[in-house]
């Protein structure tokens, strides 16, 4: 009986090594990925600031779809979605609405394997890029989807403007404190010394200035967003029909920041009617108001002549979207550039109410600490005072 068991409890460890040695090749199989690249490198990569003269420019992203063995896959269609970072009600960004949204969203294309874009990003944080691969021609390979994190850090002159701003309100608040802690006896008919009062009264003027200011700020910022513009660029026609050929760009003329609008660019042979995909189309997004671009793509149409794409404009300012389409090499079609725009107007959304007094909260958080502080001083150079 002892060897049955014996023979039992080896059985058992075997089958137990196995099924574990099974489970450690599967992990280590190699399967299908995408290689996301971007310029400048990671490090590099600060999100879009509003108002400054500094040159800004686009993000370049690269993303390489590549097989099992590590080669890229040829003939695949990639489906793209950008959503940017998760909203944190107590360290928001410079625009709040933007928080947890999509900022792109497009099929295309690729016959290499890659999609290329350039793409602004508005604000820090994690954006999650939703990547789906699949095959252009019927079971090519087998579908797959991957996720993949890009982490943009806050730009670090923000932190220095804070850093002066949070000394500036210590200083006050030390003082406030400094004063109050010192203050003088009461005459008859006073609640507080004249010093506190007068301290008190320039306190209450910081706070209404500041609330007035947080208001202002995002009135000016909703009618700058609702305005319309006022360059005087040429901007192409949304259709053009030239050397046989028509493109035509439709979509949507009105945006909202914190939702895509539709887009649309569709080619064909004005002769017979049918679409055209030997063309190579490079499309721009570019915010009139500083000239700035942020977004392009340059790809090829589907089946059906088309090219869709899903795109938010987060700045609150006209945009145009721009489309030239030319030729592809070896094409038996060879034409001339033809170009078509739409200009689109763009919504602006003021942040919530209780977004706008976080700032005011932290304000006065600083200057109560140094308040504080200041009391805690003079309390502790009253008794040597006396002694």
């Amino acid at each position: 009986m002892k060897k049955y068991r014996l023979f039992g409890v080896i059985s058992t460890i075997c089958v137990a090594v196995s099924i574990l040695y099974s489970f450690v090749g599967v992990s280590q199989t190699p399967i299908p990925r995408v290689q996301l690249i971007t310029n400048p490198p990671l490090e590099r990569i600060l999100p879009f600031e509003a108002g400054t003269e500094k040159q800004q420019s686009p993000v370049t992203l690269t993303l390489q779809a590549i097989d099992a063995v590590g080669k890229p896959l040829e003939n695949a269609k990639i489906a793209l979605q950008i959503l940017t970072p998760n909203p944190n009600p107590w360290l928001t960004t410079d625009f709040p609405i933007v928080e947890g949204t999509k900022l792109l969203q497009m099929e295309a294309a690729a016959p290499d394997g890659k999609l290329e874009i350039q793409q602004m990003l508005p604000i820090r944080g994690n954006y999650q890029l939703r990547v789906n691969v699949s095959p252009l021609v019927a079971n090519a390979f087998a579908p797959y989807e991957q996720t993949l994190n890009l982490n943009v850090r806050e730009n670090p002159v923000k932190y220095k403007y804070f850093a002066v701003v949070a000394a500036i309100l210590l200083s006050v608040g030390l003082l406030g404190g400094w004063v109050i802690g010192g203050q003088e006896k009461l005459r008859e008919g006073e609640i507080a010394p004249q010093s506190v009062r007068l301290l008190l009264s320039a306190l209450t003027v910081v706070a209404i200035v500041t609330l007035l200011f947080i208001n202002i700020s995002a009135e000016v910022a909703e009618a700058h967003g609702s305005g319309h513009s006022n360059t005087t660029e040429a901007i192409a026609p949304s259709v053009q029909k030239s050397q046989e050929l028509e493109v035509h760009l439709e979509g949507d003329k009105n945006a909202t920041v914190g939702k895509l609008a539709n887009l649309t660019v569709r080619v064909k042979d004005t002769a017979t009617g049918q679409p055209l995909t030997d063309v190579a189309l490079q499309v721009k997004a570019i915010a009139l108001e500083d000239n700035l671009t942020i977004f392009t793509y340059k790809g090829i149409p589907d089946s059906n002549g088309k090219l869709t794409w899903q795109e938010q404009f987060f700045d609150g300012a006209p945009h145009k979207v721009e489309v030239e389409a030319t030729p592809l090499p070896g094409a038996k079609r060879q034409f001339y550039g033809v170009k078509v725009a739409q200009e689109v107007e763009v919504e602006g959304i003021a942040p919530p109410l209780y977004i706008r007094l976080i700032g005011l909260f932290y304000f006065t958080a600083i200057i109560g600490i140094g308040m504080a502080i200041g009391l805690l001083i003079q309390r502790r150079q009253k008794p040597q005072a006396r002694a």
